[in-house]
């Protein structure tokens, strides 16, 4: 059975997601604050752990950098917070994505599964080439490979969120084509849970920052203003 760590100082939230957590066939651990799941974890890892990032004793932040000196377990972190540096510095620390609270559980439970899939991709690939093959989308200098949650662009590696590969894989699926953002908002986020334009529009600006990174004449996602955003193949 996978175990999930659920690291938070608010009882209803260890309370409310570990019911939805078990109902969906996993193990959870919790812990409430940063330094019992440090002394519990760098001992025995869960498969993976979601981390809230404001909490007494030992922060979210504090928690995974002593974390990766001891297991490479992938996280998610919870947070309140909505400051890029903040997301910037989780990820090189090497957090696997962020959910915003207030959130929805079904989204929680689909990014647990998104990453885990990642992660372990022999056990949940089938190990079909057909299907593996069939699943890796290119175009141009661009790959995804949608059972990873993987990204290439010209062979080196991007590191993206889950909801940004979400994001990066509705804009890729028809090149040229405009997608508004209330449909990059149905792509990334499948619940009813709120978010604004400038959510989109963060995200975007991320994704090219990252592109940018490995290649600095990425031009590959354009805006439309008053429209949307498309992807170009080049």
């Amino acid at each position: 059975m996978t175990t999930i760590a659920l690291v938070d100082d608010d009882r209803n939230i260890l309370t409310s997601v570990t019911i939805a957590l078990e109902a969906e066939g996993f193990q959870v651990r919790t812990y409430s604050d940063g330094v019992s799941a440090l002394e519990a974890l760098s001992q025995n890892p869960a498969d993976l752990g979601v981390l809230d990032i404001k909490m007494p004793r030992m922060d979210g932040m504090e928690l995974l950098r002593k974390l990766r000196q001891h297991t490479d377990m992938p996280v998610i972190f919870l947070t309140s917070k909505d400051e890029e540096i903040d997301e910037m510095l989780g990820l090189k620390m090497g957090a696997d994505d962020y959910i915003g609270k207030p959130f929805s559980q079904r989204l929680l439970i689909e990014r647990i599964r998104a990453i885990l899939r990642r992660s372990k991709p022999g056990k949940n690939s089938g190990n079909n080439p057909a299907e593996e093959e069939e699943a890796a989308m290119v175009r141009g200098k661009l790959t995804l490979d949608t059972l990873r949650h993987m990204v290439k662009w010209d062979g080196k590696d991007i590191n993206l969120t889950v909801t940004e590969f979400l994001i990066l894989q509705a804009l890729t699926i028809r090149p040229g084509h405009v997608k508004s953002r209330d449909q990059l908002m149905d792509a990334a986020y499948t619940d009813d849970i709120y978010v604004d334009d400038r959510t989109i529009d963060s995200h975007i600006k991320r994704l090219r920052k990252k592109f940018r990174a490995v290649d600095d004449t990425f031009e590959g996602i354009e805006t439309l203003y008053g429209v949307g955003y498309r992807y170009k193949e080049g």
